[in-house]
């Protein structure tokens, strides 16, 4: 990867809808050949996927919540039995298995406080293995990116 795939990749996590006729203006370079390094990018995994971003307030997600998990038991059969449970959630829209005094991070979006006692009785409490959980509830948003420099 060379400093235009770099300064490629920066534009792409800037706006991915933006034409290879506008990124080749952008790098001084012809269409085939930002086509071609896009291709290449993707080919490579580098390049994963192209999402649309919500606005979580306008899709009634805007309650955001990060539950922490502690299961009872730290075997293999545990921890792959709880991940294999937790990715079928729709509201955990991340979970990150960690380390310190819990196993498990998870970023969880819903309407609101009620939707998530109904989330935390009906769905996340039913998984097997979870010994506690440990709500913190978002005040603000600081700072939320996709773009990281490379």
């Amino acid at each position: 990867m060379d400093t235009t795939d770099k300064k490629l990749l920066a534009l792409l996590q800037q706006d991915a809808k933006q034409t290879t006729k506008q990124l080749a203006a952008k790098l001084n370079l012809s269409v085939t050949a930002v086509y071609e390094r896009i291709k290449k990018l993707e080919r490579e995994g580098i390049i994963d996927k192209y999402v649309a971003l919500l606005n979580r307030n306008k899709v009634n997600k805007g309650f955001v919540v990060f539950c922490h998990i502690k299961l009872i038991q730290h075997s293999k059969e545990f921890l792959t039995n709880f991940e294999r449970q937790v990715v079928k959630l729709e509201e955990v829209l991340e979970c990150f298995h960690v380390s310190g005094d819990y196993d498990y991070i998870l970023k969880v979006c819903i309407k609101d406080m009620e939707e998530y006692r109904e989330f935390m009785v009906t769905k996340l409490t039913t998984l097997q293995h979870i010994g506690s959980t440990h709500s913190t509830f978002m005040i603000g948003e600081v700072k939320n990116t996709t773009v990281f420099t490379l």
